[in-house]
């Protein structure tokens, strides 16, 4: 039997939902303090790695982190992880659909040469 979807939320509302509510992410939301590698986080918060990077994918795909890069001088570039909101609203519009707004704190000159330099990074 067909499943009807007529009624399932947007994917960015569900997206947000399913990471907020998995305890794993909000977790590493909470120990994330200043950009982090995985195994950064994995230690702090005491997640498995291989559960830390299905939970960062999680996150960064719901918009609540963002990717960026530690250069190091021996060229062995590392990925690093930061909270990329200050506030996430669900809201009921006119129409009576339900919408996410995900609400960021400003980006200083570094954090958006980093974004940059991620952007790069995944283009090549």
């Amino acid at each position: 039997m067909a499943r009807d979807r007529s009624g399932e939320e947007p994917d960015e509302l569900q997206s947000v939902l399913d990471a907020l509510d998995d305890a794993d992410a909000r977790t590493i939301i909470r120990g994330l303090e200043d950009p982090m590698t995985a195994s950064e986080i994995s230690e702090r918060c005491d997640i498995p790695l291989s559960t830390t990077y299905r939970k960062l994918d999680l996150l960064t795909d719901a918009s609540l982190l963002t990717e960026g890069t530690a250069i190091r001088a021996d060229g062995h570039h590392a990925t690093t992880y930061e909270v990329s909101f200050e506030a996430v609203r669900v809201l009921l519009t006119e129409g009576r659909e339900f919408e996410v707004e995900i609400e960021g704190g400003e980006q200083g000159p570094d954090e958006r040469l980093a974004d940059i330099w991620s952007k790069v990074r995944r283009e090549t």
